[in-house]
């Protein structure tokens, strides 16, 4: 398993804005809660299923399954 940062380096940025707007709660997301913290919930669940590959909500993370 391998996460990594999205390649388009103007989401990573428009993201990262986000969060440190948010105090690292996902920009993605309209709760702020420990649910929504970055990294999401949704995505850390996402990531502990082996057969998912993908981003996340917020597109700034890629899981691969390699």
């Amino acid at each position: 398993m391998a996460v990594r940062l999205n390649e388009n380096q103007e989401i990573v940025k428009a993201v990262r804005q986000g969060l440190k707007e948010r105090n690292g709660y996902c920009p993605c997301k309209i709760n702020m809660s420990e649910d929504t913290k970055c990294m999401c919930k949704e995505f850390r669940e996402q990531i502990a299923d082996p057969n998912f590959e993908g981003y996340c909500h917020c597109l700034l993370y890629y899981k691969s399954k390699d």
